[in-house]
């Protein structure tokens, strides 16, 4: 069955070091900060140590209640300052800004790129299937740290095994043992290793060497112009500043690779001709953000704790009963919960039995995709994103 090359291409505006390129999902976004450099630690996302995720029809109001879709990073070696923040913030259609702590430090002598964060306010900022696991967040909040799956699997070909529950020690300004938490997608390539504010001041990280930003609705040349203005021009002319754009590539933007007249030839088409032969008048820029919100468009598939696996994140249980071959497209076999030509129109077909064809059922539908109130609300609000974008 046909696979979907599932890609994420940031594109920098500006950079401080030749080692600056490219990467997969939210873009890259390391803080090597070391002789006053920043660095990129280029990659392609490996396979991961299983970690919880929300899987479809499970409930996360009681946890969890809003998700953020980053759109630019500030990056500047020496820090960001207080009034540049501010500054950022006050960015027209800027919605939300995050500072990070980050450097460069050692683990058993291996060098891991570590972030410093406000526990509680950047778990919205992390893929759905991270930002639900409640355990991950309590061990974090509690002085653990939590790992990439790539920084697992790299310290493990390194013969430093991590397990969770076990204590390691992380070298900075000073030596810190912290318990390990596990390993969840991050969304941001480059990134070895979290930890919380208080064991960021005592490894020494640079305080604020970056600055997250949502803000949805600006287009990214208004918005690299506009934050450059407020960090200042010079400072990003001299390489001081780096502002990186993160915000995904659109499914619009990107082609498959058909061997089948039947075939959708973009994602977009995919979306759009799922929703009108599944469930006629399911917008078709539902099934759009649930796909972006669930796994990134296939960066994070799973399994999670619960079983949920795919772009779409079904549980077993529910593909079972309503995963289907999509023939129309081409597709031969049994249903795959994996490949996208099969889990977009069983999506399709699930939202549309529970009432996703009018525009009074769509709420209902989207909630029994996933039983939390903001859940729906973000996604009804993505959608309204690429309606106006693509409609």
């Amino acid at each position: 069955m046909g696979r979907l090359w599932w890609r994420r291409t940031p594109h920098p505006a500006a950079a401080s070091s030749p080692a600056w390129r490219g990467a997969a999902a939210y873009g890259a976004l390391a803080v090597a900060v070391g002789a006053g450099l920043m660095h990129i630690i280029p990659g392609p996302a490996h396979g991961a140590e299983p970690a919880a995720s929300p899987a479809a029809h499970v409930s996360t109001d009681a946890v969890f209640r809003h998700i953020v879709l980053p759109d630019m990073a500030v990056i500047e070696p020496a820090g960001v300052s207080p009034a540049e923040v501010g500054r950022i913030a006050k960015v027209p259609g800027v919605r939300q800004v995050l500072p990070l702590d980050g450097a460069r430090v050692t683990m058993d002598g291996y060098p891991v790129n570590v972030i410093g964060v406000n526990a509680q306010l950047y778990r919205s900022w992390t893929p759905l299937s991270t930002a639900s696991n409640q355990q991950l967040w309590n061990a974090l909040a509690s002085g653990g740290f939590m790992a990439s799956p790539q920084a697992w699997h790299r310290l493990g070909r390194h013969q430093l095994p991590l397990h969770k529950g076990d204590t390691y020690a992380m070298t900075g300004a000073a030596s810190v043992s912290m318990r390990y938490a596990g390993a969840a997608p991050l969304g941001i390539q480059g990134i070895d290793m979290v930890v919380a504010a208080r064991m960021s001041a005592r490894l020494g990280l640079v305080h604020h060497v970056a600055v997250l930003i949502s803000a949805p609705s600006v287009g990214m040349t208004k918005l690299l112009r506009e934050v450059g203005a407020a960090v200042g021009h010079r400072a990003v002319a001299d390489h001081h500043a780096t502002l990186v754009s993160l915000r995904t590539t659109s499914p619009a933007t990107q082609t498959i690779p058909v061997n089948t007249k039947t075939r959708p030839t973009s994602y977009i088409q995919l979306f759009q001709e799922s929703a009108a032969k599944f469930c006629p008048g399911l917008p078709w820029t539902v099934l759009a953000a649930i796909g972006q919100i669930e796994s990134d468009y296939g960066a994070n598939t799973g399994p999670s704790s619960a079983g949920a696996l795919g772009p779409m994140q079904f549980l077993p249980s529910t593909w079972r009963e309503w995963g289907i071959t999509a023939t129309v497209f081409g597709q031969t076999g049994p249903p795959d919960i994996n490949d996208p030509f099969d889990a977009v129109p069983s999506a399709a077909r699930y939202l549309c039995a529970a009432g996703g064809s009018t525009t009074a059922g769509l709420p209902k539908a989207i909630f029994a995709y996933n039983h939390a109130t903001w859940y729906v609300n973000e996604v009804l609000a993505l959608a309204k994103s690429y309606a106006k974008a693509y409609g």
